[in-house]
């Protein structure tokens, strides 16, 4: 369904009541019998596994799809570790020198597992309608450093920069085509993962992900599609200024940091959502931690008018359901007090 997403926004920043915005996916393969492995194989599950999400919680604010973070760079030829009850993670690099990364190809759209998640998502967004369903992509950065080595793209940032900035080319311009594909079969934005960017410096971030985020936002988003820009690293609070300049009106933030420090650099026309423990708590924690922890994170933020609570991340798919329906309880016994 299309929507105005920046009116969307706006009048999420006018409610007195938020609804959580849960980047939730993968544990729907409990209420389906199935696993990981059946689940990213196959477009007609994944829009199942949306759909009941959806279905699950009523109360959210947003359908987001499954956020598999080794999907670009498998498309651009990384090899995959796979299992039944784990998200896909990549394995190895395969750039490791200014010749490889100008050697580099672009894939198409399509390649590996990508046209999977794309009609995932177009058939989706014919199941549900009563909100924003939103198609999860992984950031410039944090790609770049899934095809040259996570550990060994921070050093390259210093001892390498252009071969680091010519992969960023490179990702940045799949990217736009990647969600463009998304806007086209009926996605209402993405949400653009970026937690590698989270460990650097300011001046690193600003170098090697902010400058590469604005170009990809600045040519997809418009007022029917919205990009979120989601950061768990331990960084964020010293890179805010230069976050929220890249253009996106809604940023997530992981449990790294605590909100009530970011809450207050962050502008009051850009909304700013986390950030509960999705391995400590949804994953770990219990029905009851899991209520005390949401309501202590409303004591700390909700009188600020663009805080919107969420997980600090995507929540694994093996999480108990009684957790993550615990954290609706907590934010109706919070709005209750």
């Amino acid at each position: 369904m299309t929507r105005n997403m920046m009116e969307w926004v706006d009048s999420i920043l006018a409610e007195e009541q938020k609804k959580g915005f849960l980047v939730l996916s993968f544990p729907a393969i409990q209420k389906m019998g199935i696993t990981v492995k059946d689940l990213i194989a196959s477009s007609d599950l994944q829009a199942q596994a949306m759909k009941i999400v959806a279905d699950s919680t009523p109360e959210a604010a947003a359908s987001v799809s499954m956020m598999d973070l080794s999907l670009e760079a498998e498309a651009f030829g990384s090899t995959v570790h796979f299992s039944d009850g784990e998200v896909p993670t990549v394995t190895g690099s395969i750039v490791n020198s200014e010749e490889d990364a100008d050697a580099l190809e672009v894939p198409e759209i399509g390649a590996g597992r990508t046209q999977i998640y794309i009609d995932a998502l177009g058939k989706a967004v014919q199941l549900i309608t009563d909100r924003p369903v939103f198609a999860g992509v992984i950031g410039p950065f944090s790609l770049a450093g899934r095809l040259m080595d996570v550990s060994e793209a921070m050093i390259y940032c210093y001892d390498e920069p252009d071969m680091v900035h010519t992969v960023l080319e490179k990702v940045s311009d799949f990217t736009i085509k990647y969600i463009n594909e998304y806007k086209a079969v009926g996605a209402n934005g993405v949400v653009m993962a970026e937690p590698l960017a989270g460990l650097l410096s300011p001046a690193l971030e600003e170098e090697f992900s902010c400058d590469y985020v604005k170009k990809i936002v600045n040519a997809t988003q418009e007022d029917d599609f919205l990009v979120v820009y989601h950061n768990c690293g331990n960084c964020t609070v010293k890179q805010i200024e230069s976050i929220a300049s890249n253009g996106c009106r809604m940023l997530h933030f992981g449990n790294a940091i605590d909100m009530a420090d970011m809450m207050p650099k962050v502008p009051s026309n850009i909304i700013a959502m986390g950030n509960v423990d999705p391995a400590g708590q949804f994953r770990n924690g219990t029905p009851e931690s899991v209520k005390e922890e949401t309501i202590r994170l409303m004591e700390k933020c909700a009188s600020y008018p663009n805080f919107v609570p969420s997980s600090g991340c995507d929540i694994p798919p093996l999480s108990s359901w009684d957790n993550i329906m615990a954290f609706f309880d907590g934010l109706n016994t919070f709005y209750a007090g």
